[in-house]
């Protein structure tokens, strides 16, 4: 169960990281801030997130899951407000930020999933 919780953190950092590049307004200043930020961007999406998602529910449901994106961005934008030397400047760049998260994300799962069928 540590594995697969440190293989998640390890592409929230991945993510983040490529974000860092990609996006114009998304900054880590070290490895350290990046994988303190991937670690209480896991915490966050763990604890934060479903009761952001519950509240924002309508808006979701109207927008056919679009808003979604903006909710991932202010996570994103939560951990930055914590982390020193991890900074997200905008909301175009936090959404931009969550698109790429995740894919990689999606892309880790797709391993995880992976490596459990082999298991059974």
């Amino acid at each position: 169960m540590f594995a697969r919780f440190l293989v998640r953190v390890i592409f929230g950092a991945l993510g983040l990281w490529v974000a860092s590049k990609l996006v114009a307004g998304i900054e880590v200043r070290d490895t350290t801030a990046l994988i303190l930020a991937a670690l209480l961007l896991g915490v966050v999406n763990a604890f934060v997130r479903p009761i952001v998602f519950v509240l924002t529910l309508p808006l979701t449901i109207i927008t056919l899951g679009l808003f979604l994106l903006i909710v991932n961005a202010a996570m994103i934008g939560l951990v930055s407000m914590i982390v020193p030397g991890f900074h997200v400047h905008g909301l175009i760049a936090g959404v931009l930020a969550a698109i790429v998260t995740g894919i990689s994300s999606w892309i880790g799962g797709m391993i995880l999933r992976d490596d459990r069928r082999e298991r059974a």
